[in-house]
């Protein structure tokens, strides 16, 4: 039942000449899924452009230009290999666009098949670039996601400035393959975390009842389908844990297998991109599922890919994918055995081979951290924010695959302590130096000649009811838990001290 996947119905020859050399009809998929990565890349970048000066620029929450003399001072020369980032050629306000432009315009390459190999190889390192130099807000598993597609489309794409279908480089098995076992992998081990969390919430099949209120961006549609009867939830439930424990093994059954697989798994990543904000996540893991359709199933097969063409594979792609395999394969399989898991320590910092797994453990409550300020020490007024829920009357939005990338770590702020989180208090103080860089994160400033004080608080925030929302038209109930960080008081002298 294998055949498909490992040849065994075609002429004997060499496993490594039937993986590396032999074409795959998949011309049309290829095309499709290469345009989806390069929107996914832009929309990356593109959420980059609004964010990353307030996110790591010299007047950011967690400045690159002092993380990294400072990894530097702490590990020596070993800090260029475990942060691996253009910024250490400079990370000023300038270089820091020039990069998110750079991505950009390699993205844009992308989408409209401009030498894919070179674009995808440029997009890509000024992500990682980026996601090594983050800290706090690119600790996600979709980051790695999208470095491991990006390392891999580069043994997929075909070759040329402008191949069109790439009819003349056809992908191998190997190559094809490896992305289809991300695609695989980040199904099943979503699925296997959730069995050995041990959560009660999967075993009794409510742990959708709350999940639309919960995550960390809402939509509004979440909140209707947050109401339907817990029998539509108890579905889901196990429809999850099927589709990611038993249906994506498909994938290594015969071509129709996959059709029916792709039919399956399709509208379940559209039902959770309606429903929540995941950024690119989920439209990543959609765009790798195309991937399960051959030309055959998307149209006439393209003429002059003969079926016993051959191409030679160099000998450092053949052991650069034979490593990536075997060190993914070993991470989940054999976590446990260091000396095989030397390979995936050793390419960690490029987070080009990664564990996944979604949803382990579901949130009990939702909780929102607001900041206020003042200037009398009285009234207190909060910084409004863009994307995450604030006030109880506004819809939640449908924003993805933008990435907010500061509401979203607020989010995760919540569920800690602040002695967890110390980049909180980090913007208490841009917010008292007026950063027009951090203040780029907000909605508005409602201090324009600057706050006194600034002060962190927590709330906990839950859907209102169909009758609430009918009555006074209100999204959201919440109720006031205290404070969550030391506030922050400027001095007469312009420094700040925390009380």
């Amino acid at each position: 039942m294998f055949e498909d996947v490992f040849g065994a119905n075609e002429p004997r020859t060499t496993l490594l000449v039937r993986w590396f050399s032999e074409p795959q009809p998949y011309l049309r998929s290829r095309w499709i899924f290469l345009r989806c990565l390069g929107l996914i890349f832009f929309s990356a970048f593109y959420s980059l452009y609004f964010q990353i000066h307030g996110l790591i620029g010299p007047k950011g929450i967690l400045p690159a230009a002092t993380y990294l003399p400072d990894a530097r001072s702490a590990i020596g020369a070993k800090a260029f290999w475990y942060i691996p980032s253009l910024f250490w050629f400079g990370a000023s306000d300038r270089a820091v666009s020039v990069v998110v432009w750079i991505g950009i315009a390699a993205s844009l390459a992308i989408v409209f098949n401009l030498w894919p190999r070179v674009s995808i190889a440029i997009a890509g390192i000024c992500f990682l670039s980026f996601v090594s130099a983050a800290q706090d807000f690119s600790s996600y598993q979709s980051d790695g996601m999208l470095l491991e597609a990006g390392f891999l489309s580069l043994f997929f794409a075909p070759r040329g400035l402008r191949p069109g279908l790439g009819i003349r480089h056809p992908p191998t098995r190997a190559a094809l393959f490896l992305l289809q076992w991300e695609w695989f992998r980040i199904y099943f081990e979503s699925g296997v975390v959730k069995i050995l969390s041990g959560e009660e919430q999967w075993r009794n099949l409510t742990a959708m009842d709350k999940y639309y209120e919960n995550g960390p961006l809402p939509t509004w549609l979440g909140w209707y389908v947050q109401h339907w009867p817990h029998t539509f939830h108890a579905f889901t439930a196990a429809a999850t844990l099927i589709i990611e424990l038993l249906v994506v093994w498909l994938l290594f059954l015969p071509k129709r297998s996959r059709l029916i697989c792709f039919l399956i798994t399709t509208p379940l990543q559209i039902g959770i991109i309606l429903t929540a904000n995941y950024a690119f996540l989920n439209y990543l893991v959609l765009c790798l599922g195309v991937l399960l359709l051959d030309d055959r199933g998307l149209g006439p097969q393209a003429s002059g890919l003969g079926s016993s063409e051959r191409r030679r594979t160099p000998v450092a792609v053949m052991v650069i994918l034979i490593v990536f395999f075997v060190t993914s394969f070993v991470m989940f399989f054999l976590p446990g055995v260091p000396v095989l898991n030397a390979p995936a320590i050793f390419l960690q910092p490029f987070r080009i081979v990664n564990n996944y797994g979604l949803f382990a453990v579901m949130t009990r409550a939702r909780y929102e951290i607001e900041f206020q300020g003042t200037t009398d020490f009285v009234h207190w007024t909060p910084y409004p924010f863009r994307y995450k829920a604030q006030d109880v009357r506004e819809r939640p939005g449908i924003y993805a695959p933008y990435q907010p990338r500061f509401d979203w770590n607020l989010w995760f702020a919540s569920l800690g302590s602040i002695d967890e989180n110390r980049w909180v208090m980090n913007v208490e103080v841009r917010l008292l130096e007026n950063s027009p860089a951090v203040l780029q994160l907000f909605r508005e400033n409602p201090f324009p000649k600057g706050a006194s004080a600034i002060r962190v608080v927590l709330w906990q925030y839950w859907f209102s009811s169909r009758e609430e929302k009918a009555r006074s038209g209100v999204w959201w109930d919440r109720k006031f838990i205290g404070q969550y960080a030391p506030t922050a008081v400027r001095a007469e002298d312009g420094s700040v001290r925390f009380e």
